[in-house]
């Protein structure tokens, strides 16, 4: 019987305060059916490219129009050569009775070049000791692990291919609430290929998972044990997102995440090259969220902060010319930037508002 690792957990954070709520990843979750065949998809004076022949490389944005229920079935069959199903082997510790077992997971990947590199999610492949790959013509492969990062939730896995069927990333930063979304994943482990359909929810949702704040996109197509590490695309065909997340309160449906395809790409890159991300700087400080701001509550010694003159208690105002008003935001300008970097911040300090430069450094360079 397949067994699957523990699910993190995941709060928002609304205007009105925190509130937690129970979150599966997408390999551990159930969910709704999907809709089916057909989406919410906005028709156009312009010849739609769900029609025969459709053209998944231009990377367009959705345009706006009159929305009415489309058949999409040639962007799914163009697409889905581009996601494989992903099982994993780990070796669990159990009690003194019991222990060590074999547990078995599974979740989705997409292809990203055609000579077998291919993303998944962090927590897909995380801590196994064999890593399967099936593509949608049957053919399965061993993969090996190139590279994880846990702050985003992204690893990337080899196959030993040619001639696969690569993705095309489109453009995340472009969408719009109300967009068409198809995902594409493996759910129950079993069920690989299947389709559901919705629209982009929100944008921008500030999701904590495994204390990791994530900028995340949020859809209502289906989403379904098994479907971490698949892809969320775009009317076009265009890859928009790696889904990884399932929100699962009780009575609550409809209300998956995705880790925009734009913010990932550079992470991806580096996971290819180094095996981890080794240009993201660190501030060096511990931070907290207040009613009225974001305080530094400590600095780290050496760090890019303390070289800055930054000191406990200073309220972070704005960074690199955007002012943020949470933690998940302030780290997302970080992710802007390289080592070396510097960055503009305004503090209040007594009272006083000040400017400082801080010169980005990185984990060894503390």
């Amino acid at each position: 019987m397949n067994q699957y690792n523990q699910p993190p957990r995941f709060r928002q954070k609304s205007s009105a305060g925190k509130w937690i709520l129970g979150l599966l990843c997408a390999a551990l979750l159930g969910g709704a059916a999907g809709y089916g065949g057909s989406l919410l998809a906005m028709k156009t004076t312009e010849p739609s490219k769900s029609q025969s022949g459709v053209n998944i490389t231009q990377g367009s944005s959705p345009a706006t129009g009159r929305v009415e229920a489309v058949d999409v079935s040639d962007v799914v069959n163009a697409v889905r050569p581009t996601v494989v199903e992903i099982t994993t082997e780990s070796v669990t510790s159990g009690n003194s009775l019991f222990g060590q077992y074999v547990s078995q997971g599974a979740g989705s990947g997409v292809i990203m070049s055609s000579d077998g590199y291919i993303i998944t999610n962090n927590h897909v492949v995380e801590g196994a000791r064999s890593i399967a790959v099936r593509t949608a013509d049957g053919t399965e492969y061993d993969a090996k692990l190139v590279g994880t990062d846990p702050s985003t939730d992204l690893a990337v896995i080899k196959v030993d291919a040619q001639d696969l069927q690569p993705a095309t990333f489109g453009n995340s930063n472009d969408l719009k609430v109300g967009s068409a979304a198809i995902a594409i994943g493996n759910p129950l482990g079993s069920l690989g290929g299947t389709v559901t359909t919705g629209i982009i929810s929100a944008l921008d949702r500030e999701i904590v998972i495994d204390n990791e704040t994530m900028v995340l996109l949020q859809t209502d197509a289906a989403i379904n044990p098994g479907n971490s590490g698949g892809g969320l695309f775009d009317a076009s065909g265009n890859l928009i997102g790696i889904v990884n997340a399932k929100q699962s309160a009780s009575g609550i449906e409809g209300l998956g995440f995705a880790i925009p395809i734009s913010d990932a790409v550079d992470v991806l890159q580096e996971l290819i090259e180094n095996g981890a991300v080794t240009s993201r700087p660190l501030l060096g400080v511990s931070l907290q969220e207040m009613n009225d701001g974001i305080y530094i509550m400590q600095v780290s010694e050496g760090g890019s902060a303390a070289e800055a003159g930054l000191q406990t208690g200073d309220k972070i105002l704005s960074f690199d010319g955007h002012e943020v008003d949470s933690v998940a935001h302030l780290k997302q300008q970080l992710r802007k930037h390289r080592i070396g970097d510097v960055v503009s911040m305004e503090v209040e300090r007594d009272g006083r508002t000040r400017t400082v430069d801080v010169t980005m450094k990185g984990q060894d360079q503390r």
